[in-house]
């Protein structure tokens, strides 16, 4: 059995300035590019940089991603993926399970509903505290970090994490 790591963000704050632009089209709002940043940061200080990032192909997703990945001494692999703009916890799992054996570390970036959704059915285990924060609010930016042990991703089952870390911007600002 391997210790592997999933970590999941939600994209950051996006901007409501442009009346009738697309949902998907909307950009980072300037406090989101600033959060982008500080998480950037947090994920190279505490070496938490993934083997890969799946991130959701709506804009204010890649920017965040972009945006944080510019702090990191190296850019992982990232596949964007049009399927997971809005997904759900259940099409997250389908994806995770599909996952290469070689992947040690993922990072989801995604949208509320779907990225804390998912986080929640994974945690089975963790301080309490965290446990706590994570079933309250997943505010924008902000980021779970779950272990688990497993020698295939297709194993990956409900429960079976143990929350590690959950930091949001202004926690490390």
């Amino acid at each position: 059995m391997m210790s592997r790591r999933i970590l999941l963000l939600r994209h950051a704050k996006s901007a409501w300035d442009e009346p009738g632009l697309d949902d998907f089209d909307r950009p980072l709002a300037p406090r989101g590019r600033r959060a982008a940043a500080v998480i950037g940061v947090y994920l190279r200080d505490e070496g938490l940089a993934p083997d890969l990032v799946l991130c959701s192909a709506a804009r204010r997703a890649r920017e965040t991603w972009e945006i944080a990945a510019h702090e990191l001494p190296r850019a992982p692999a990232v596949e964007h993926d049009a399927g997971l703009y809005m997904a759900t916890a259940d099409r997250l799992l389908k994806r995770l399970r599909k996952l290469p054996a070689a992947i040690g570390s993922v990072l989801v970036v995604g949208h509320e509903g779907g990225v804390d959704a998912v986080a929640r059915r994974l945690v089975g285990d963790g301080a309490a505290p965290l446990r706590k924060r994570l079933s309250e609010k997943y505010p924008t930016a902000a980021l779970a970090v779950v272990a688990v042990t497993l020698d295939d991703w297709a194993a990956l089952a409900e429960k079976s994490g143990t929350i590690t870390r959950f930091a949001a911007p202004k926690d490390l600002v």
